[in-house]
């Protein structure tokens, strides 16, 4: 394997950026600085930034509880990201099943494009469950409306199941199968409402249960 395939894959950089990492002297084998084009043998020692590296095993997949505060991404813009979160080993993983930097809960993280197809594609229709908490009590003319016929934004109808988890109608399980950009605050925006806070617990087959908020496990796949 060339040395910027093992880069790339082992750390989740693209092949470009992988290229610039080693002409920048800051990649070695066997703790020489490595150049374009060489390869990697089985016994060989690849360190980016002095740190070794090793390609990810395919068909890993891990379940992490992202806290608020983290952004789903590689370059956080001054953010934190979730990969802040996560060991070398899992640096090249792709993200599936994003939430926004506010939010909080389950997302996955895998290099199984197939099983990322399955959890996203539309045609699957995978299930997700959310806990929402919003800044006032939602009426019950609003709790029909968003159950049906739905509530219209600007990509299209958005609806959604609701159960309420308080009796000040404040705090609400939201069950659903789409997954557009910021979907269930975006909908409740349009009646008037904020969203204080929001939690995946679901994710398809996936859930949390007891994980701690930044904690993170690998999971044998579905």
């Amino acid at each position: 394997m060339r040395v910027n395939k093992f880069v790339a894959q082992a750390t989740g950089l693209s092949r470009r950026a992988a290229d610039r990492a080693i002409t920048d002297g800051r990649v070695t084998i066997n703790r020489q600085p490595a150049k374009l084009g060489d390869d990697i043998g089985t016994s060989d020692t690849v360190a980016l930034d002095k740190r070794a590296t090793t390609p990810a095993v395919k068909g890993l997949t891990i379940m992490l509880n992202k806290p608020p505060g983290y952004v789903c991404s590689r370059v956080g813009q001054g953010s934190r990201t979730v990969y802040d979160l996560l060991p070398p080993q899992y640096q090249a993983l792709k993200l599936v099943g994003r939430l926004d930097k506010n939010s909080s809960g389950l997302i996955l993280l895998t290099n199984d494009g197939d099983l990322a197809n399955q959890l996203t594609h539309p045609r699957y229709a995978k299930t997700k469950v959310y806990e929402v908490k919003l800044d006032k009590p939602l009426t019950p003319q609003h709790q029909q409306m968003i159950a049906d016929p739905g509530v219209r934004l600007e990509d299209g109808l958005s609806k959604f199941t609701l159960k309420p988890l308080g009796e000040a109608a404040q705090t609400w399980q939201i069950t659903m199968r789409e997954g557009r950009n910021r979907q269930i605050r975006r909908t409740f925006a349009a009646l008037g409402y904020e969203v204080k806070t929001l939690h995946r617990s679901h994710f398809g087959d996936y859930q949390l249960g007891g994980m701690a908020p930044g904690s993170f496990e690998q999971v044998v796949q579905k």
